[in-house]
């Protein structure tokens, strides 16, 4: 019998690295009696990390779906990465998830990665929770969170819990809606257990109780009158506050514990339910399908079993002894097991011959998944991350909104060791870019090498195991290299005309553009090249306008200082001529390809390099020559601030100074420093680099 919407939760957890974030999980699973054993990180035996490369590094590095039940409920949970090369689990997962629950660790913070997750959690509009976790920790200080959350992430925490001690004094909480002390006894802390709040925290309980309602009193009319009326609000209409300030992002609750000592995930799992939305009334779920010819007519999903059949593919992966398996979240239809199915963006055939929902990465059967569900299909061929999918019957399918990744910022070279290994490779590397969005491969045309990219060296690092692991590939690397790009600082209007006679049939392209750089507000669109067709009349008929457009890409793709692809241009196709007997597609990829050509001299033409935010935590000892060392890797400081005992400096640094920096940060600080860092944005090179770059790309 299919889950009530109003009993199912579909949540993920998210933050920076180090938090916490599996160790959630893995009490939420044992709390909830789908394990009967809490597997620990440092040990490699948790559920959620089941992939070799997360066992030994001890780090999560594929979201990881789950379900389980609580308070007669059914829970779907992603746990993500919180390393920044692993960010397009966190993306991917936040487009399908109707709340999350974000892990701050209660020494540390507001740390880098916590910043893109929360980014990436207003990108899509998801309500959520906020857990403090680590109180056991020394230096632990919920109220400092409080005040990061509200000043780096411009949120709006509101406690509904108050921590008893912190570090080794940490001994539960007080919860601020039903004001009763909560302690976490027995082996594992499965018993949760009421008190009423010891005298000495009583005052300090009702004022921040009396906050609390204060925060939530305005999210509705009728809440806001009882509290005018009688200056308080009952236990039932503060959760009716908290539920509507969550599902309009206006509020984040903030909870508290500390999951490796067993304490506070209980009443986390009791928050989930009561305060994060069902997949009806998540407004994330006010989606729209476009129509999949014109992609216009836009309509809203709709939350229904019985309505035609919206789905999306927002994972898939490659998992040993069950196959390549795609993850679905069912926005409105349902898809029973046998189903014929079609990729809405191809029109490619499907078939729903094997569903099943997963702890870790034991399957376990499903029959149908209706609309607001999560569970995966094993062995779909024909469709990739972002696609939908509908019924063949469907007389009129729709296409969701897919799932925008970022772009690789770092390559190297990859060859097999012998001939023999050159087929594996390429079926195991076609098989990664298909699981992962952000890892690409092409030939370079100059030196005929294999070239891959990725989000970071942790992220090839870990491609290049998974290479030898499980496709059983050996494989020569080379080193990585930066990303480097070119962009053009004016504007100019040029023509390209490509006129050949040879005898025959000739050819003959003929057009002119406007090309200038693309501006600030372009660009935050994430916009990289804009093509503007603005030909009004036949001066080039319509059939030779986009093989402008593929010439004028294709010498962008080359770029001209250095060869690397050009980006951040807007080219407006103005005018231009044809012939009636030789003019051809071909000819006028090569007018496109040529006005770029003869542009690029008198365009300002500059090398970029992608610049990094790094944050890193020392103690202070170390302080002075870490900034040193920083700023001769031409780091520009942004900010420093104390964290506890630690200091915390925050600065932006070219990504190509970064390689190794984990081994000289490790020496200079004794291993007590650490850092992380995200792609900030593309700066430009300096002079003296430039010569440099585009002689040995010459050269």
């Amino acid at each position: 019998m299919a889950t009530p919407l109003h009993k199912m939760r579909n949540f993920g957890i998210v933050a920076h690295i180090d938090s916490g974030k599996t160790t959630v999980s893995e009490r939420i699973l044992y709390y909830t009696g789908k394990k009967h054993k809490i597997g620990e990180v440092h040990e490699g035996g948790t559920t959620t990390d089941w992939m070799k490369e997360e066992q030994e590094r001890g780090i999560t590095i594929t979201a990881a779906a789950v379900y389980a039940t609580w308070r007669d409920h059914y829970l779907n949970l992603i746990d993500t990465p919180g390393h920044v090369d692993f960010t397009a689990e966190v993306e991917r997962s936040c487009r399908v998830l109707d709340g999350a629950v974000v892990v701050f660790c209660a020494v540390a913070g507001v740390q880098a990665q916590s910043e893109t997750v929360w980014r990436q959690a207003n990108k899509y509009k998801v309500p959520r929770l906020v857990f403090v976790n680590k109180m056991d920790r020394s230096g632990a200080n919920f109220d400092r969170v409080v005040e990061q959350v509200k000043e780096r992430l411009n949120g709006n925490p509101v406690p509904i819990q108050m921590p008893i001690g912190a570090g080794d004094e940490f001994t539960g909480m007080i919860d601020l809606i039903d004001m009763k002390y909560y302690t976490f006894e027995g082996d594992k802390g499965e018993d949760q257990i009421e008190h009423e709040i010891p005298e000495q925290y009583k005052a300090e309980a009702e004022k921040r109780r009396a906050k609390m309602v204060d925060a939530v009193a305005g999210e509705d009319e009728a809440l806001t009158e009882k509290y005018l009326e009688s200056g308080t609000l009952s236990n039932a209409d503060i959760l009716v506050g908290l539920r509507l300030g969550t599902q309009h992002y206006k509020i984040q609750p903030k909870l508290c514990g500390a999951a490796l000592r067993n304490k506070g995930v209980q009443k986390l799992l009791d928050a989930v339910i009561d305060i994060l939305p069902d997949p009806k009334s998540a407004h994330n779920m006010t989606q729209f399908a476009v129509d999949d010819i014109t992609h216009a007519n836009p309509m809203p999903t709709v939350c229904d079993p019985k309505a035609p059949l919206r789905a999306m593919v927002f994972k898939i992966m490659s998992m040993p002894a069950i196959g390549d398996v795609s993850f679905v979240r069912v926005y409105q239809g349902t898809i029973k097991e046998g189903d014929q199915l079609i990729c809405a963006q191809s029109g490619k055939s499907e078939r729903a011959s094997r569903m099943i929902k997963l702890v870790g990465a034991t399957p376990n059967k499903v029959e149908e998944a209706p609309a607001g569900d999560i569970m995966a299909i094993v062995g779909l061929k024909n469709t990739i991350t972002g696609d939908t999918l509908v019924h063949p019957t469907d007389p009129n399918p729709m296409l969701l909104e897919g799932i925008t990744f970022a772009k690789p910022v770092i390559t190297m070279a990859i060859e097999p060791k012998s001939n023999a290994d050159k087929e594996k490779l390429a079926y195991a590397l076609a098989r990664l870019e298909r699981e992962d969005p952000t890892f690409k491969k092409w030939v370079d045309p100059e030196t005929s090498q294999l070239i891959v990219a990725g989000m970071g060296e942790l992220h090839l690092e870990v491609l290049q195991h998974r290479i030898r692991d499980e496709y059983k590939v050996d494989a020569v690397v080379g080193k990585p290299k930066v990303s480097y790009r070119e962009t053009v600082s004016k504007s100019i209007e040029i023509r390209g005309k490509h006129v050949k006679q040879s005898g025959g049939r000739g050819q003959y392209g003929d057009c002119i553009l406007n090309i200038r750089p693309l501006t600030d507000e372009e660009k935050r669109a994430g916009n990289e090249f804009i093509f503007l067709d603005s030909i009004r009349g036949g001066t080039v008929p319509k059939e030779f306008r986009k093989p402008i457009e593929e010439g004028v890409r294709n010498a962008l793709a080359r770029g001209y200082i250095a060869g690397f692809p050009c980006i951040n241009v807007h080219v407006e196709l103005i005018d231009g001529s044809y012939h009636d007997v030789d003019s051809s597609q071909e000819a006028f990829i090569s007018a496109g390809a040529l006005a770029i050509r003869e542009a690029y001299p008198k365009l300002g033409v500059q090398l970029l390099e992608p610049w990094m935010h790094v944050e890193v935590e020392t103690p202070d000892e170390f302080t002075g020559s870490i900034m040193g060392s920083l700023q001769s890797k031409r780091a520009m400081i942004t900010e420093t601030a104390k964290r506890g005992p630690n200091n915390i400096i925050r600065c932006e640094v070219p990504l190509g100074e970064m390689f190794g920096y984990t081994t000289d940060l490790r020496s200079m600080s004794q291993g007590r420093a650490g850092y992380s860092m995200e792609p900030s944005e593309y700066k430009a090179v300096p002079n003296s680099m430039v010569e440099k770059l585009a002689k040995k790309a010459a050269g």
